[in-house]
């Protein structure tokens, strides 16, 4: 295991509300610090800012047996076998845990369903010794249930808040700097310091938008680098879990433990990975480094990466792209010509908008064809093979449950899960499989590739998750690292919040674009923990 360079500003005491997982390690392996104390300061950080003063809602429930798991590490050192001993993490709740804790993802209809057996990435990270803190809140079902639910809320956990913005509310008490995509508690609670380091899911940007929007690093791998495995899926052909971390090594290290062929996801069989995913990263790996940056001042009507950003996210990509040229990267700027493509033909369908709270409820909003005819026949498959102590079978069985107790289930309606249950939910159905056909026709052969290709690129340059469309179609890797701040939302005025890059490449990239990511945070240092959360006490 490489170990990280030593921060300059680093001292004996661990500042949990900023310390990376690399020294929170350290400590461990040094005895400064037990599994038993860190897991009980994470907790009462959880109690003062996500249960007690601004009320950031970022954890859905806690592990029961957190700190009885922590006292079995306090004698355990992290080492090459298990490098993660005594770390205390928090997992998403769409995630299976074969423990006490239920695995909601954030629906009523599944308060109190357990899972039979452990999801293969919790059994990873429970081999490297980690300890499982408790469930992060997210968007219901991922964000598949609703058009227009807002990020971060579900009917069982409510609204998760920005740490940034904790306290903007907009109409009907949703914020209006938003947490990100489905995986903004595990985001939220990374930012805050209420964990070392987290896991999150995504099927299209819900792991790169929580991550911009709160100033932290993800990896959203290759589909079929990290094991699927009693997750609860949207659409098994982009679904991944990934890491969610404060500093680009940290999420390099937690990727080393998630990163395992596992025979119950047979998409696995062609995961390609180094031994280790901290070698080699370097302050210098961007020297030579071509990269596309997606915006041709002489194309600006096919701007569409670039081109609507407001004038401080223009300024701070254009910072952002002098300090790689800085560290010697060579910037390849050209228009992606595929953007139309992602959109159609055939890859969408419109679906009646019967949010209750939607300005546009009643006119037909759009849909990915291949998020809804997947979602049908993967959930069902989750609730028959891994779900248990719950009634619920079906997806049908919670359309039922939430129309039986709309007043506190449908706050925003469950119209995505209506049009996903009229498929057949065997994807036999010829629609299915022209569009995601053509999805990977064009972010696959039409986008990426033929992008990268014919601009012999290491990376895709995106602001923000403006890009995590059309790696996820491609069931391409991107890595997210913040790059600055911005203000302003929904025409109002607001104080700062983050803004992250995504550098975006090929199947099994990952270990290049993390070295092209470390480069560049180390040269911008452009992360900051949020305002108003200081330590509680010095560990």
């Amino acid at each position: 295991m490489n170990k990280p360079p030593r921060r300059a500003e680093a001292s004996p005491e661990l500042r949990l509300e900023d310390a990376p997982m690399s020294d929170i390690i350290a400590a461990l392996a040094g005895g400064r610090v037990t599994a038993t104390a860190l897991t009980k300061a994470y907790l009462a950080r959880i109690a003062a800012y996500d249960r007690g003063g601004p009320a950031l809602n970022s954890v859905r429930a806690l592990n029961p047996d957190a700190l009885a798991n922590a006292a079995k590490l306090d004698d355990v050192k992290p080492s090459a076998k298990r490098p993660l001993a005594g770390v205390p993490i928090l997992i998403k709740d769409n995630i299976a845990t074969s423990d006490q804790q239920p695995t909601t993802a954030g629906s009523l209809a599944l308060e109190g369903a357990r899972a039979k057996r452990d999801a293969t990435v919790v059994k990873l990270l429970r081999k490297a010794g980690a300890v499982i803190l408790g469930k992060a809140n997210l968007t219901e079902f991922a964000n598949i249930i609703a058009i227009e639910m807002p990020s971060g809320y579900s009917s069982l956990g409510g609204q998760v808040k920005n740490p940034f913005v904790p306290s903007l509310l907009g109409e009907h008490g949703i914020p209006v700097v938003d947490p990100g995509g489905s995986s903004s508690g595990s985001a939220v609670s990374v930012a805050a310091g209420l964990c070392a380091a987290s896991v999150g899911t995504e099927t299209s940007g819900s792991l790169l938008h929580p991550a911009s929007r709160n100033g932290i690093v993800t990896v959203k791998p290759t589909v079929g680098l990290i094991s699927r495995a009693g997750i609860m899926p949207i659409a098994h052909s982009q679904d991944t879990a990934g890491p969610m971390t404060r500093t680009v090594w940290d999420a390099a290290m937690l990727l080393n433990v998630l990163a395992a062929g596992d025979p119950r996801d047979p998409i696995t069989e062609r995961l390609r990975r180094p031994v280790d995913y901290t070698a080699d990263l370097t302050r210098d790996a961007l020297k030579g480094a071509r990269i596309g940056v997606p915006s041709d001042p002489a194309d600006p009507l096919n701007d569409c990466y670039y081109g609507k950003l407001p004038p401080d996210g223009t300024k701070l990509m254009a910072d952002a792209i002098t300090v790689l040229q800085d560290l010697g990267a060579v910037i390849v700027r050209s228009s992606m010509p595929t953007r139309g493509w992602i959109a159609g033909p055939g890859v969408n369908m419109a679906v009646l908008n019967r949010n209750p709270l939607s300005r546009n409820k009643g006119n037909p909003g759009g849909a990915p064809i291949v998020f809804l005819y997947e979602l049908k026949h993967g959930l069902n498959l989750y609730l028959k093979e891994w779900a248990t102590n719950t009634g619920i079978k079906t997806m049908a069985d919670i359309i039922a449950f939430n129309a039986a107790n709309a007043k506190e289930a449908l706050r925003f309606g469950q119209d995505l899960f209506l049009a996903a249950d009229l498929t057949r939910g065997d994807l036999s159905e010829r629609e299915y499989k022209s569009a995601r056909a053509m999805d990977l026709l064009a972010a696959r052969t039409h986008g990426m590739d033929a992008y990268m290709v014919n601009h012999k690129l290491d990376a895709v340059l995106f602001p923000g998750a403006t890009g995590a469309a059309i790696a996820a179609k491609a069931g391409y890797p991107s890595v997210m690292v913040p790059s600055g701040f911005v203000s302003g939302a929904d025409g109002k005025e607001t104080p700062d919040y983050p803004l992250g890059l995504t550098f975006a490449g090929r199947a099994w990239s990952e270990h290049k674009l993390l070295r092209l990511a470390y480069a560049y945070e180390q040269a911008s240092q452009m992360r900051k923990p949020p305002p108003g959360l200081p330590a509680l006490a010095q560990i």
